[in-house]
Order: C-alpha cells, then sequence, then structure tokens
C-alpha cells in the first residue's frame, strides 16, 4: 500500500489544521493506521492511531483532548483534525499502516508503510 500525507502548513498557535493520509493500491480496511511526528533533532513520536477492528482510536497524552482521528474506509484516506495547536506541535508528520496490526500501535517498528510525511509549523 502506497501511503500520502498532505495537509501541513503554517498556523498561529491556537489554530487549526487537518492532515489527512491517502492510501492507494489496496483497501484501507484491515489496516491500522497511525500518525507519528518528528521534531527537529528529536526522535519520531506516536501522535494518534486509529485500529482496523473495532474503530477505536488512541492519542498520546500530549494531543489527547486537542486532536482527533478518523477514517474514511470508502475512500481510503485517514484525518487527523488538530485543534488548539501549540509552538511544540511543530514537526513533520507522518502516517503509518500496517495490517491486521491490533498491539503495539504506538511503536514506531510495528509498521509497515510510511507516507512522506507533511511539515506542520506552529508560531507562536
Amino acid at each position: 500500500v502506497q501511503l500520502q500525507a498532505y495537509g501541513g502548513g503554517l498556523v498561529q498557535a491556537g489554530g487549526s489544521l487537518r492532515l489527512s493520509c491517502a492510501a492507494s493500491g489496496r483497501t484501507f480496511g484491515s489496516y491500522t493506521v497511525g500518525w507519528f511526528r518528528q521534531a527537529p533533532g528529536k526522535e519520531r513520536e506516536f501522535v494518534a492511531a486509529t485500529i482496523w477492528t473495532g474503530g477505536s482510536t488512541y492519542y498520546s497524552v500530549s494531543v489527547k483532548g486537542r486532536f482527533v482521528i478518523s477514517r474514511d474506509n470508502a475512500k481510503n484516506t485517514v484525518y487527523l483534525q488538530m485543534n488548539s495547536l501549540k509552538a511544540e506541535d511543530t514537526a513533520v508528520y507522518y502516517c503509518a499502516a500496517d495490517l491486521l496490526l491490533s498491539a503495539g500501535y504506538r511503536e514506531v517498528d510495528r509498521y509497515d508503510y510510511w507516507g512522506q510525511g507533511t511539515l506542520v509549523t506552529v508560531s507562536s
């Protein structure tokens, strides 16, 4: 499956952005999809995930209550709605997918497929 992440940009603190992750090549319904981010000089970190079965969603502590992950399997797209953005949210955001993944969804090395990343810059 090929992933393309887009929707990043420059936004002021307190603003909102919606990222999209579009998949091609396979239907998305059986894939767990995660969003990760990497700030300059830091390791890639988990942001949110939507699990292929049951529709469960999970968030990191730092974004819970501000970000919402959702999926539209008919469009093969997963979204990350980011609200109340802070300067510390500045990073390159990546989407990732793995077939039938049910555990370890917070771990970078559990995902086989990655998008190219989209830059989010939050100005304070």
